[in-house]
């Protein structure tokens, strides 16, 4: 009984199916490097490997393709982030640990994590930029940690705070490591140990927001 060998996908058929990610892998890479006003289309066609006309085939303008790295990077894995929060059935305290944790595995280590050293760089000569990164990325990150603090304190397993307030702070070690492997890392490595080591810091983060939110025992009855 003879078998039909199921013919193999052309290279060039791969080839134009990878491009998308090269271009924006190409992007993110010049975006970080040289700002968004310094990134030219021809230069990150070049670094993709593909001509300019090839790069108009999928992004119209400089803005989308960067609305597209963003959206990759980070948009994609703030939403899963969300969404696990929405579903854990586990504890307030491991729900932070896996949120805090994941930011560093899905971004923090990753070249996407020098977004917001282009941002605020950029934010005040690209207003509508910055009006997208706000609304896809800085409030949806915020409202998703608001939520998480806020079961934490109805269940009781946080003591009742402002969990506004609050988001704002478990995302602030995020900016500055950030900063410090984009920016001024580079330029002075050996100043500021602590930050070279980028999960530890986020375990004391973990542990010093954990024993700030836990709840306040109750005192001697009739005190």
């Amino acid at each position: 009984m003879s078998t039909q060998t199921v013919p193999a996908e052309p290279r060039w058929q791969r080839r134009k199916q990878a491009r998308p990610g090269e271009l924006l892998e190409a992007a993110l890479a010049i975006f970080t490097e040289r700002g968004y006003i310094g990134t030219r289309l021809e230069d990150v066609a070049a670094r993709a490997g593909v001509s300019k006309g090839t790069l108009y085939l999928y992004f119209a303008n400089k803005e989308e393709l960067f609305k597209a790295v963003v959206r990759q990077g980070l948009v994609t894995p703030l939403e899963e982030m969300r969404d696990k929060v929405e579903t854990f059935d586990g504890s307030a305290a491991d729900m932070l640990r896996l949120v805090v944790r994941g930011w560093w595995l899905r971004i923090g280590a990753t070249a996407h994590a020098g977004s917001p050293k282009l941002m605020i760089a950029e934010a005040a000569n690209f207003p509508e930029i910055a009006r997208f990164y706000i609304e896809e990325v800085l409030l949806p990150v915020h409202q998703t940690l608001a939520r998480l603090v806020e079961r934490g304190v109805a269940r009781g397993e946080f003591r009742p705070v402002d969990a506004g307030q609050v988001a704002h702070l478990i995302a602030a070690p995020f900016l500055v490591i950030s900063a410090w492997r984009h920016g001024f890392g580079h330029a002075i490595p050996d100043r500021l140990p602590a930050l070279t080591d980028a999960p530890a810091l986020l375990e004391t983060h973990l542990d010093l927001l954990l024993r700030g939110l836990a709840p306040v025992p109750a005192g001697p009855a009739g005190h």
